[in-house]
């Protein structure tokens, strides 16, 4: 038996070599929704009238009219098809009586066919026309439990009688071909020219179809004025990509928090947080979507156990619910959150046959628990409702109350925006709204992440994009050349990323822009540390580049496998999606699970490989084997000798490199390391300082794992910002790994970084500290290890700087609110001054252990007068009350009794 589509395809078209399409008959054109369906004859326009999909046990062949059915000419298609659809080569093949014809037509072919009346036992096949009323639910449950079904007919006709916009859904052969996915559609199609193909046609992008789906956003949005979602949760952005998806609820950016989709003969409405679902003030809403998604229909409607306000709250509305620990077929409607997939195949056949889903859910939480994997792909929701057209991004959206949207809003959807999209690029037009222009690329890169192996509806899609973007061709964007972040260069940029990603081969579009980097065609095996007693996850620097455009093979042992590994290309990990400008692509990295023992990996921007160990990881070392990538400059302090750095550096195959010691990496340009004769005075400097850093932190040396420094030609916020790794600009490169220059001028920028990361949140008050405290670090590796003191260390530290600064913040009455930056760090700079370093060293090693400790500010504040007071044997609430900070009587009581500090040195600006 075929079962993938291409199989089935080549089954299907076994010896056609050509259409022999009666000219009488005017079929119509066929919409293909389903993840099963796929196109079998199409027309020169690209006008689908013969599918296949299957449903359940079964299969089904849908032809757009039933003519085709009843002529001679399409003999040899007809035999292959029943044979396709036969569950076994015993089974007879059924005919109803409104196609007697085919009867004989089938029987001249060699197949053993017999009119009959009634669908059932011991048929096997059974073919009917598209115009009967009276056997929808049978002719489903046979295909749903194994038969083939046969069906032709056009509905251009019925929707002349009854109404283009009843069509989709009111069609008889829609009533059973929907379940499916496949729709007849009220479209004439063309039949001037068709070819046979040797593959599946590719599906149209873009159906036009009578029905409106705007009666449908009427319904659901009528008497709604605003949508309020200010719940307290925090919402994940929806992706509406399915033919007979579309938006409800629509931010000013067109992020969609409220979506719904028809699917088969059912419907679905989506929130991107479960809390939307229980939220009063958006009652008038959930009354209009439970009323459509029954249809109008009395039934049974259950609610999961889990949202219970829902039920509540309908139930106040004088609606007739029941609490349900898991779907039941007896069902109208059934409600339930996001976050599990058990009973997804359930869930999809209940929608699919006529049930309606009130569903919702948030991704980013998943994902932040998950890295490496995509919420599109592997978010329990996402197993659910990808099907639907209808996808939880794991990005989010801010919360507030939005207007409902307008007409003009609503029209905004991914797949009409990709097909103007590639219209314009065409007919060399630049017309597309930019709002529209910056919401495609991301959602367009979003949709790419869905698993298309297998399902023609994506593998068209890919298909589509990728001969879009041969068309345009990559830009060449970079620092002297930028694009503007909602333009068609960064939509372009968005979706060959994410295409490249998917596993279709896009080298002919990098090799379009020319200097590439040849790989090396040997395997090269390196061996990495998979041991990480860090309670983060680690990257090890595998020392080799993957070309861009290129696909590396990657192999290890199946219990290495099996540990959770990841791989890693590249490793400028700021996503630039929100930039105005871009000096790159948004996103250039790729990081994928190691869960096989030979596995393809690519990114098309190339980049720096990595295996990044999970936290906690005992796996001990690891050989890793990896084809088509080259060398990079790499030298890591105490290991490489410098013959070896200078022959790697005049090789110099990849753009970056890297400089390493066991407790910090910096990953630079290879041009900046020409010039670099002999990395060990360098890093010997920066290890003295990760160990000053580690000293002052109270952490162990060396590192768990390395700190990472690295430079981008574009970053995501600030000059540089703190993180894993610390991202900073191209021109911090020299600064980094000049020894002369961090001697005498210092290193200030970095470090700052470096103290952001040691930060934690028990000893922390955010905001007010965040870019205050960082700076100890910064000052007291100045002055321990590069000899520079604070007044030099920075314009801001000089003594009349620092001067000026406390009468100011005094002179307005110490007030908490203006508490921050250098006003902040004084307080601290005031006590280290004093009392040296050693209090602080002590306290960040007791809050490590310390529990009970507040989460709000005031409590944290009070235990760190409270602790340090003690630790220096002094009542230090005065001091701190001096400050603005909020000590409570409680505290300042117990501190009462260690005696008064007598050098407080803001007594004598208090005095004053």
């Amino acid at each position: 038996m075929a079962t993938t589509p291409a199989c089935a395809f080549e089954a299907l078209m076994d010896g056609v070599t050509g259409w022999n399409v009666p000219k009488g008959p005017i079929p119509c054109e066929l919409l293909l929704t389903g993840e099963a369906a796929f196109p079998v004859m199409v027309n020169d326009k690209g006008q689908v009238l013969i599918a296949a999909s299957s449903y359940g046990q079964g299969r089904l062949v849908v032809v757009s009219h039933e003519g085709y059915l009843l002529d001679a000419g399409f003999a040899p298609f007809l035999r292959n098809a029943v044979g396709w659809l036969c569950p076994s080569p015993a089974a007879p093949t059924g005919v109803h009586p409104s196609l007697p014809s085919l009867v004989s037509i089938l029987q001249a072919s060699g197949v053993p066919a017999q009119v009959q009346p009634e669908v059932g036992a011991p048929v096997g096949v059974y073919c009917i026309s598209a115009y009967i009323t009276t056997m929808t639910a049978e002719l489903i449950q046979f295909v749903k439990s194994g038969g083939g079904l046969l069906i032709g007919g056009q509905a251009w006709y019925w929707a002349s009688q009854h109404g283009p916009d009843r069509v989709l859904s009111r069609f008889p052969g829609n009533e059973v071909t929907s379940v499916a996915g496949v729709f007849f559609t009220d479209i004439y199609g063309d039949i001037d020219r068709f070819k046979v193909s040797k593959k599946i046609p590719k599906i149209p992008f873009h159906v036009r179809c009578g029905e409106d789906l705007r009666q449908d956003q009427q319904q659901l949005l009528e008497g709604i004025s605003e949508l309020d979602i200010k719940t307290g949760g925090v919402p994940s952005q929806l992706l509406v990509h399915g033919a007979l998806a579309f938006p409800l609820g629509l931010d000013a950016s067109l992020g969609c928090f409220l979506a719904a989709a028809r699917y088969g003969r059912g419907r679905v409405v989506l929130a991107a947080h479960e809390a939307i679902l229980c939220y009063p003030k958006l009652g008038p809403f959930l009354l209009n979507a439970v009323r459509w998604l029954g249809r109008g229909q009395t039934g049974k409607l259950g609610v999961n156990t889990s949202l219970k306000n829902l039920c509540t709250l309908l139930s106040e509305h004088g609606l007739e619910c029941s609490l349900q620990p898991h779907l039941t077929q007896d069902l109208r409607v059934y409600c339930c959150t996001a976050y599990s997939d058990k009973e997804a195949k359930q869930l999809q056949e209940f929608v699919a046959e006529g049930g309606g889903l009130l569903i919702g859910g948030q991704a980013w939480w998943w994902a932040s628990q998950n890295p490496g994997r995509s919420a599109l792909a592997h978010f329990p929701g996402n197993i659910i409702l990808n099907c639907f057209g209808l996808s939880v991004l794991a990005q989010t959206l801010h919360a507030g109350c939005f207007p409902a949207p307008t007409p003009e809003m609503q029209s905004y959807h991914f797949r009409k925006a990709l097909s103007e999209f590639q219209a314009a690029l065409s007919h060399g037009a630049r017309n597309l709204e930019k709002q529209w222009l910056a919401k495609l690329g991301a959602d367009g890169a979003a949709f790419l992440q869905i698993p298309a192996k297998g399902v023609p509806a994506y593998i068209s899609l890919h298909r589509f994009i990728k001969k879009m973007l041969h068309l345009s061709g990559l830009p060449a964007v970079s620092r002297e050349h930028p694009v503007a972040g909602d333009s068609f260069e960064a939509a372009v940029l968005c979706l060959a990323t994410e295409l490249a990603r998917s596993g279709t081969d896009c080298s002919q579009l990098v090799q379009e822009l020319g200097t590439c980097t040849c790989s090396s065609g040997h395997p090269i095996t390196v061996e990495i540390d998979g041991n990480n007693p860090g309670h983060c996850d680690a990257w090890v620097s595998t020392g080799l580049y993957l070309p861009r455009g290129q696909s590396a093979e990657v192999s290890l042992s199946e219990a290495a496998a099996s540990a959770g590994l990841k791989v890693q290309i590249g490793c400028h990990t700021d996503n630039l999606t929100k930039a105005s400008k871009l000096s790159r692509a948004p996103v250039v990295t790729h990081q994928c699970c190691l869960d096989r023992s030979i596995q393809s990996v690519s990114c098309l921007w190339g980049g720096l490989l990595y295996v990044i160990v999970p936290k906690s990881s005992k796996l001990g070392p690891v050989s890793v084997t990896i084809q088509r990538v080259v060398p990079a400059p790499y030298y890591k302090l105490g290991k490489t000798s410098l013959e070896e750095w200078k022959k790697c550096i005049q090789e110099r195959q990849a753009p970056w490199g890297e400089l390493a010691t066991d407790n910090i990496i910096l990953t630079v340009p290879t041009a900046n390391l020409q010039d670099l004769e002999d990395p060990e005075p360098v890093l010997h400097l920066w290890d003295e300082m990760m160990h000053a850093i580690a000293q002052l932190a109270a952490r162990p040396f060396p590192f768990c794992r390395p700190e990472r420094i690295v430079a981008d030609v574009q970053i995501s916020a600030g000059w540089m910002h703190s993180g894993y790794p610390i991202m900073c600009h191209l021109e911090s490169v020299q600064e980094l790994i000049n020894e002369a220059s961090i001697r005498s001028t210092g290193l200030w920028g970095p470090i700052h970084e470096l103290g952001h990361n040691q930060q934690r949140q028990v000893w922390e008050f955010p905001p007010h500290t965040t870019e205050a405290t960082c700076n100890l670090w910064s000052v007291y590796v100045h002055e321990t290890v590069l000899d520079i003191p604070r007044s030099k260390a920075h314009p801001a530290l000089s003594p009349p700087e620092r001067e000026k600064r406390i009468k100011t913040h005094l002179g307005k009455g110490a007030p908490l609110n203006d508490w921050n930056v250098w006003t902040a760090l004084e307080t601290y700079l005031q006590l280290q001054e004093a009392f040296g370093w050693e209090p602080f060293t002590q306290l960040f090693a007791e809050y490590q252990t310390l529990s009970g400790i507040p989460k709000d500010n005031t409590g944290k504040m009070n235990l760190w007068v409270q602790k340090f007071s003690e630790k220096v044997q002094k009542n230090l609430a005065p001091f701190f009350e001096a400050w603005g900070w909020p000590v409570q009587k409680e505290v300042a009581t117990s501190l009462a009794h260690l005696p008064e500090w007598q050098e407080n040195p803001m007594l004598a600006y208090m005095h004053r």
